[in-house]
């Protein structure tokens, strides 16, 4: 049988593949990584790994507000262990007509350490123009951390502009060393800024997040070293704990702060941003050098230290002040800025356009015995005491002012001495300070022994501030707790300080306004309650609101202002009683002391003006020009017959 042979089959030629579809084989190729990094990116947000570390998030207590993110540190901490938080200022998302809102940017001084709260200079510049500028609203939020330096400052600053600030205000550079990124601190990288920017980003995302913390998880358990929670953030912080003045490491923290410096000035400055920033200060006189070179010669800071005590002692100031700044230059251990940092901050004012200096420096100098900087002004090495803390605020306010950038009335403003009699800094928040600074001066780089403890009993105020010392109970509580124990003492005006505290700490808490308020009408405060009412009721209207404030006005002699308010109560009035009789009078005395204005010796109008107070028992208005009459007619027969009126009321 003949075997078939089944022929094999015919070979098919494959089209050749065109360029198009290779170019797209290719780039799908390319793609890949990215789209599979992508995926992970989500699915690591999905499932809430790592932390959203954008600048500012919603306010979850205050819909419509935002507040600085609790995470957003993390950005700048190689070790999150030591990633610090800042303050959570509630600001409005959609910026009010007529704000003027104001961002602060910084370190520990500029957060306020040790006092924290309402001992920082932008607390003592928001009670100054609150009350200095009652009309006009002001949100001036603090975005200062502790332990960071310019990266996270210009980083901060360039995620302003959304925010429409009317201005900002910068005090920044002693970390530049030994804060987060710094050179000399143990989460310095590298001394590229490019690069360390370009960190700074990545560490944006979770995928970076997760490999970073693997990374430092694995180093942890080769080294076996961990990060001891026990020391004090300085301690934790500083890695070069000796840089030599002039050194490459020295030279490369100037850089990265000139670098940093210009940067946030030159993006806020093309977005018209007025940037107002300090120089710096530090303490001259009542600190020796951390860490001296070895030896008595020209270059040991400890040497130096001890000229300028011996020419301080002989009276040579001049000498002095030259020998403790060179003390401070030479000293190793860098936790003072250089001098170099000064000048690169006054360059910058005068490069970029709407830059302004704050010559904080001078105006330390100006209350420091001789001109050189000490415990007068500061705590320790660079935090400012109250006094201090108060100046800084003081050079700021001026320098705000000289802009023109605030309202031209000051018929209301407080001056240096009066902000520092009435700044609401609590028995507590002072305390507070105090035993924060002897906990640190007793660890690195201090060494102070703890002063022995009193054997006494404690006050209400000294119990409160060591509970906070040592966390057992929060600020508010411990507000809480303090305006009580005041209330209880029958000692209104301490409970209307703690009370104004917390109004700068919640300052969109309208039952805080209507208690300042209260109290202060209770004291006699006219003007204190009017600025609160006013506040309150600018935030949300009432009658009980109106009331108070359109009485205190009449009072005080201002009948237009009453007017609005007394309008607006007559439209929602919640009692039984009629105002349009008040109202019909209010609208005379307005008529009468418009005309009256214009022509102040017309004794007439004097003393319809006196008659028609008299006629609601205002003795204080009515007497006012009773005198005026009498001043121009000693023997007006109305005027003395309303001055009798005035004495039967008054008696």
């Amino acid at each position: 049988m003949k075997k078939t042979v089944t022929p094999p089959p015919p070979i098919v030629q494959q089209k050749p593949i065109s360029k198009k579809r290779l170019l797209l084989f290719k780039g799908m190729a390319l793609l890949f990584p990215f789209v599979l990094l992508a995926v992970i990116e989500g699915l690591l947000r999905l499932f809430g790994y790592g932390h959203d570390l954008r600048l500012f998030v919603e306010d979850p207590k205050q819909k419509g507000f935002l507040v600085m993110n609790q995470y957003t540190s993390e950005k700048y901490f190689s070790e999150t262990e030591n990633a610090t938080i800042g303050n959570f200022e509630p600001f409005q998302k959609q910026k009010a007509y007529g704000t003027f809102r104001i961002f602060v940017l910084g370190e520990s001084t500029t957060i306020g350490y040790p006092y924290m709260h309402n001992g920082s200079f932008h607390r003592w510049l928001q009670y100054r123009l609150i009350h200095t500028f009652p009309n006009k609203e002001f949100e001036i939020i603090n975005l200062a951390l502790t332990a960071v330096n310019t990266y996270t400052v210009a980083d901060f600053a360039k995620q302003l502009t959304d925010y429409k600030p009317d201005a900002v205000l910068v005090y920044t550079g002693h970390n530049e060393y030994y804060g987060a990124l710094g050179i000399g601190s143990t989460s310095g990288l590298a001394h590229n800024p490019t690069l360390l920017r370009l960190l700074i980003k990545l560490r944006e995302y979770r995928l970076v997040q997760l490999l970073s913390n693997t990374i430092n998880g694995i180093r942890k358990v080769v080294s076996g070293q961990k990060i001891d929670l026990r020391e004090n953030l300085m301690k934790r912080m500083a890695a070069d704990q000796q840089i030599t003045y002039g050194s490459a490491t020295y030279q490369a923290g100037i850089d990265q702060f000139k670098t940093n410096l210009n940067d946030l000035c030159r993006q806020l400055s093309e977005q018209h941003i007025p940037v107002f920033i300090s120089n710096l200060v530090s303490n001259e006189k009542d600190l020796k050098p951390f860490i001296s070179s070895p030896g008595n010669g020209a270059t040991s800071a400890q040497a130096q230290y001890q000229l300028a005590n011996q020419a301080y002692a002989k009276g040579n100031f001049s000498d002095a002040k030259k020998e403790y700044v060179r003390a401070k230059e030479l000293d190793m251990l860098r936790f003072r800025a250089p001098e170099t940092m000064n000048q690169l901050i006054q360059e910058a004012a005068t490069s970029y356009p709407g830059v302004t200096l704050v010559d904080t420096k001078r105006t330390f100098e100006t209350h420091s015995p001789h001109g050189i900087l000490g415990q007068e002004t500061l705590l320790e090495h660079v935090h400012p005491n109250l006094f201090g803390y108060a100046l800084l605020s003081d050079a700021f306010y001026e320098a705000l002012k000289k802009s023109r950038l605030l309202p031209d009335d000051r018929a209301h403003e407080l001056s240096f001495a009066e902000l520092r009699q009435r700044m609401p800094i609590t028995a507590v928040d002072s305390l507070k300070g105090v035993y924060e600074m002897m906990i640190l001066k007793e660890g690195w780089p201090f060494n102070v022994p703890m002063p022995p403890e009193e054997k006494r009993p404690k006050t209400e105020e000294e119990q409160l501030a060591g509970a906070m010392v040592v966390k057992q109970i929060a600020w508010p509580d411990a507000m809480n707790r303090l305006v009580s124990y005041y209330l209880t003492q029958k000692n209104l005006a301490k409970a209307l300080q703690v009370t104004e505290a917390q109004l700068l700490e919640y300052p969109y808490n309208t039952a805080l306004y209507d208690q300042a308020a209260k109290l202060s009408l209770t004291l006699n405060e006219s003007e204190n309650a009017i600025t609160y009412l006013k506040k309150a009721f600018r935030l949300e209207n009432s009658f009980e609101r109106a009331q108070p404030l359109f009485i205190t006005l009449l009072k005080l002699d201002r009948p237009e202002e009453a007017q609005i308010y007394l309008q607006y109560a007559s439209a929602h009035n919640t009692t039984q009683f009629s105002l349009n009789e008040l109202q019909s009078f209010v609208g005379q005395l307005v008529a009468i002391k418009s005309q009256y204005n214009k022509d102040t010796t017309n004794v007439n109008l004097s003393n319809q003006l006196a008659a028609g107070y008299l006629k609601f028992a205002n003795a204080a208005a009515a007497n006012k020009y009773v005198e005026k009459s009498l001043r121009i007619d000693s023997h007006n027969a109305m005027a003395l017959q309303l001055k009798k009126q005035i004495q039967a009321i008054q008696h």
